[in-house]
């Protein structure tokens, strides 16, 4: 990475890093900590194993943060973390990084991230660690790092966790730091949405959009962009595919039901992707807009 390593002592760590018991005795930096005095800390961590609906849940809610002045932060593992830091970058929101490992290239765990901690550097982000820049990640490493990602941050939003994981430790860490803890509900029937449907029922504050959150921090809601798509643009057989994605759909549930052919669904289909509108991952068809 372009951007130099650094090493900074207790003193010169961000004040609410310094507030927490068991500090680090240094911090290995990459990259700009955005100001704090201006900005929002918001960390954002979840299940590896996520679900479709936590995987849109994490994108919708910091898509909608786009032009706050709210930094994402999260662990650089895969899942929810990989999520939050990928949909940070795209919307253009500042984030930084908590692997549980060190920040040499070749130490950067997972290895499968690397490029996203390069991309997170040279967007105006950072990495963070108190580890030594060649530490291999290693299972301990990964709840002693959880204490950074919280006390780092002006609170914790759990989008997915089941009953016990890392991302309920880092919420619980929050709450020993007097940090607010925010948790999206979920089904009662998957068991990545046990965790934080207990967090909500013992206080932690339900965010169902982006605007609860701008909300809990005062925020201002931020207009739209001008050039976001409206629905003036597009025809009637585009309307008629795009209502039905309310919720994601397989290619195969728009042919049945969009009272089109399948060429003619399929070609709406590609259009509305040029667009920027749509996009397909995983086998379904999910609404950007």
């Amino acid at each position: 990475m372009n951007a130099k390593l650094y090493k900074i002592s207790p003193e010169k760590f961000p004040a609410k890093l310094q507030e927490i018991p068991d500090l680090p005795k240094h911090l290995y930096i990459e990259g700009n900590l955005p100001d704090p005095n201006t900005h929002i800390y918001l960390a954002v961590v979840g299940s590896r194993k996520h679900t479709d609906y936590g995987k849109r849940a994490c994108e919708d809610l910091i898509r909608g943060l786009q032009g706050q002045p709210i930094v994402i932060v999260s662990g650089l593992a895969l899942g929810m973390d990989t999520i939050a830091h990928k949909t940070a970058l795209e919307v253009g929101l500042a984030t930084i990084a908590v692997p549980g490992s060190g920040l040499a290239p070749d130490a950067i765990y997972p290895k499968s991230n690397w490029r996203l901690a390069r991309d997170i550097v040279e967007s105006g982000g950072a990495l963070v660690s108190e580890f030594e820049p060649e530490f291999q990640a290693a299972p301990w490493s990964f709840p002693k790092r959880n204490r950074i990602v919280a006390g780092l941050c002006d609170a914790v939003l759990v989008v997915e966790a089941h009953e016990k994981s890392g991302a309920l430790i880092t919420a619980k860490l929050a709450l020993g730091y007097n940090r607010d803890v925010l948790a999206v509900p979920g089904s009662i029937y998957i068991d990545q949405c046990k965790g934080t449907n207990s967090l909500i029922a013992r206080g932690a504050y339900a965010i169902t959009s982006a605007q609860d959150i701008i909300s809990h921090f005062n925020l201002e809601q931020k207009e739209k962009d001008i050039t976001q798509p409206s629905f003036e643009m597009f025809n009637d057989q585009e309307i008629a595919v795009l209502r039905l994605l309310k919720e994601p759909q397989t290619k195969n549930y728009i042919y049945e039901h969009s009272g089109l052919s399948i060429s003619d669904s399929s070609i709406i289909l590609s259009t509305l992707e040029l667009k920027g509108v749509i996009k397909e991952e995983y086998g379904k068809i999910y609404k950007v807009i």
